[in-house]
């Protein structure tokens, strides 16, 4: 074997290393694969490296009462009044986040806000929702059955399973199934649980992508979100509601 050959096959070797690097690097900042979109359990469960957890430290009142989010370590109690938001002190591009939810109430309504922006929060008054934002929509089944019983149809318009929708002057380009409107995106599959009983969800927001997993599997999303990057708020509106082991992992 020659010296030439040698330092052929020592290059050769070299490149597959770098190449191999650049790979496993684009690949952690890209859009998920169809193979990779069956995320492993403790993914899913906010368990394993670079997670932590988030309370109330990590959140700011926006235009809601003192006593409206009540943060007990990891457990966070809503009255639902007034009509508001509590927000991340840190705006977020890329990352994971694991919550659980439940509630109380009926026909209750809340929502996960992802990518909030300054604008959407500023000066925002009492009694208002963002005008902004990408939301994961957190809803009990008494709030179609409602709507069935006032109009004597189901809705065509949201679901109670995992809706995922822009907000307001944001934009997202929604994955199927979708709604009349073209706005949101409809679960796969109807997997939310009723009054009283623990859900969770697994959002994974990467370069305008946001993805939803409900109890364990991935139902609705979207992409080409605008803004991408912002806070995260978690949401009042009308009923009360809880949320528990909120975890959140950065990603390049």
């Amino acid at each position: 074997m020659t010296p030439n050959h040698n330092r052929t096959t020592l290059v050769s070797s070299i490149r597959i290393a770098v190449l191999a690097i650049l790979f496993t690097l684009a690949s952690s900042a890209s859009p998920l694969s169809a193979d990779e979109r069956v995320r492993p359990k403790a993914f899913i469960d906010g368990e394993g490296p670079g997670w932590r957890e988030y309370t109330g430290d990590d959140f700011v009142k926006v235009n809601c009462d003192d006593e409206t989010f009540v943060w007990d370590k990891g457990h966070l109690k809503c009255t639902g009044t007034p009509i508001g938001v509590t927000r991340s002190k840190n705006k977020l591009k890329n990352f994971e986040l694991v919550v659980e939810w439940k509630h109380l109430k009926s026909g209750g309504n809340s929502g996960v806000f992802v990518w909030a922006s300054d604008e959407a929060l500023t000066n925002l008054k009492r009694d208002q929702l963002p005008p902004g934002g990408i939301e994961v929509q957190v809803l009990d089944h008494g709030y179609a059955e409602q709507y069935f019983k006032e109009t004597g149809k189901k809705s065509d318009w949201f679901t109670t399973n995992g809706d995922v929708f822009p907000v307001g002057s944001s934009t997202m380009k929604p994955f199927p199934p979708v709604a009349p409107n073209s706005q949101r995106s409809f679960p796969r599959k109807e997997l939310s649980k009723g009054i009283n009983e623990w859900n969770h969800y697994y959002v994974r927001a990467i370069n305008g992508e946001v993805r939803l997993w409900v109890n364990g599997e991935e139902v609705s999303g979207g992409s080409d979100c605008q803004p991408s990057m912002g806070y995260l708020c978690l949401e009042s509106e009308g009923a009360p509601v809880e949320f528990k082991n909120l975890r959140i992992r950065e990603l390049p």
